[in-house]
């Protein structure tokens, strides 16, 4: 066995980097080229759960985008290892959203307008700009291009262009137009305002975006097709919930708390973060998985698990000392997961089962 003692680590010293690789940001930045957080509700606790001395919340100020891709951001730095509340994280989404929108920009030849975004960066489609850019691609593209923009006989299949694919608000499609193309209007494309190629820019990505999500399936289905009454009845008998929630309970007003979409994320995998409806609502506190190990000699140790596969085990006990064990026949280690059952039952549900435990969880107004 060999065990090592150290501090106590922050959780908010693993968020940031989370937050930093999730967002495809490098892990150090020099002083000068970091960014204040802007004021707003939010900003303190974004600070104190982010914040550290190794990488500052202020690593996120440079980017922007709507609210769902800053959900999904929380939920990459969730699965990470990052260590908050539910409410903690709902106000981190919602001060990012209101503070750091998506960029947007006004294009002119060569993309004058773009904000900043790597190659790495994906643009983030403003909807109401895609829809203006749907009218200048219907007056000026579609003959050639096609309706979905897959191209044919007379146009290139522009969501696989490189151009587009590479273009971020218009950076590669403005130099491009501008250097000149044939439209079916007859102007010149080089006539195209910047705006205008923005626009278009977004219509583009949009396309791009439904294609690699399979068409309408980018936007929530309705997953409210279940029965509440046989999802009621497998919650409180074959499906063993009320073994561990209670309507009364943890799970009192939660339909109302949720929508449909959350309700399925989250009790399918608890794990994930959803923001609920209406903002926050009270502080749930986040799972913690326990471990306790107990070697062929000496007293058995028990903790927060750090890490576990099959040849270590790591867990920091409540005093913040750090353990670390190399696995072996004898040695005992046995986890306390307070989720393991809902992982248990995925194996387990059937379509229909999951359905209808989402219809009665939505009555739980």
């Amino acid at each position: 066995m060999t065990v090592s003692k150290h501090m106590a680590t922050r959780w908010t010293h693993v968020l940031p980097l989370a937050l930093a690789v999730a967002v495809g940001l490098p892990l150090s930045l020099p002083a000068q080229s970091r960014r204040s957080l802007p004021e707003g509700p939010g900003r303190e606790i974004v600070q104190r759960v982010c914040g550290s001395t190794c990488h500052g919340a202020e690593l996120v100020a440079g980017k922007g985008y709507t609210r769902d891709s800053w959900g999904a951001v929380v939920n990459s730095m969730v699965s990470r290892g990052a260590k908050a509340s539910d409410t903690e994280l709902t106000e981190i989404v919602n001060y990012l959203a209101t503070n750091l929108p998506p960029k947007t920009g006004a294009a002119g030849a060569g993309g004058a307008g773009f904000l900043g975004g790597g190659s790495d960066e994906a643009q983030m489609v403003d909807v109401a700009a895609a829809e203006r850019g749907r009218t200048v691609y219907i007056a000026e593209c579609i003959t050639c291009h096609g309706v979905k923009a897959r191209g044919g006989p007379r146009g290139a299949d522009l969501i696989r262009s490189m151009i587009v694919l590479k273009d971020r608000y218009g950076s590669m499609l403005g130099a491009f137009l501008k250097a000149g193309h044939p439209m079916q209007s007859g102007k010149p494309s080089s006539s195209l305002t910047g705006p205008q190629i923005v626009e278009l820019s977004h219509f583009l990505h949009e396309k791009v975006g439904d294609t690699l999500r399979n068409g309408p399936y980018s936007k929530p289905i309705n997953v409210l097709t279940g029965n509440a009454k046989d999802g009621a009845a497998y919650f409180n008998g074959a499906g063993g919930c009320n073994q561990c929630h209670s309507v009364t309970g943890d799970l009192a007003g939660v339909g109302e708390k949720y929508d449909p979409v959350s309700l399925q994320q989250k009790f399918l995998f608890p794990r994930t973060f959803a923001t609920p409806r209406g903002g926050t609502r009270g502080h749930v506190p986040p799972v913690v998985v326990t471990v306790t190990v107990t070697p062929a000699s000496g007293p058995s140790v028990t903790g927060v698990l750090s890490h576990l596969d099959d040849f270590n085990v790591s867990l920091r006990d409540s005093e913040g000392n750090y353990f670390t064990w190399k696995r072996t026949p004898s040695l005992q280690v046995v986890k306390h997961d307070p989720l393991a059952m809902h992982e248990k039952l995925l194996d387990q549900y059937t379509d229909k089962n999951m359905h209808d435990i989402v219809a009665y969880l939505e009555t739980l107004k």
